[in-house]
């Protein structure tokens, strides 16, 4: 077992647990759009315990804006002490983490990314694996060639 094995089973455990929240019980109205738990980091010493945020807007395709991250931090913070007793109830803990809410930004910074490649013109290396086919349907003909000799 590495370092750090337990706090990784403890971060998923609890990230299940959030999201089984945010599906039955926090029924706030700042939580409108989509949202979901996308990563719980957990100290070494358990001590804390930091859940990822993902947030989408309410149409398909659009991002959260910033008064809905906002929000949805706030909604996320006020029910910080009915997730902590949901946790201690579920996973035995001598100490239930402290809960931090993060906004996930990965999507974004991917979206930016894959937006500024495609300003730049840069095309996937998808060819690749079609060269490489007419190449060996060209080293075949060859060798049927070379049989006839």
């Amino acid at each position: 077992m590495g370092k750090g094995y337990r706090q990784g089973r403890l971060g998923e455990e609890i990230r299940k647990i959030i999201s089984e929240l945010l599906l039955r019980e926090l029924k706030d109205p700042r939580l409108s759009g989509l949202v979901s738990i996308s990563a719980v980091e957990v100290t070494s010493d358990g001590s804390y315990a930091t859940a990822y945020i993902t947030l989408l807007g309410n149409r398909p395709g659009e991002e959260a804006s910033n008064q809905e991250k906002e929000d949805a931090l706030e909604a996320f913070k006020s029910a910080k002490g009915l997730i902590r007793r949901e946790i201690g109830h579920q996973i035995k803990l001598r100490h239930v983490p402290e809960l931090i809410f993060k906004l996930d930004t990965s999507m974004e910074y991917g979206r930016h990314i894959d937006k500024i490649i495609h300003d730049l013109g840069i095309q996937p290396d998808r060819p690749a694996k079609e060269e490489t086919e007419d190449q060996d349907l060209n080293l075949e003909s060859d060798e049927d060639e070379g049989e006839d000799d």
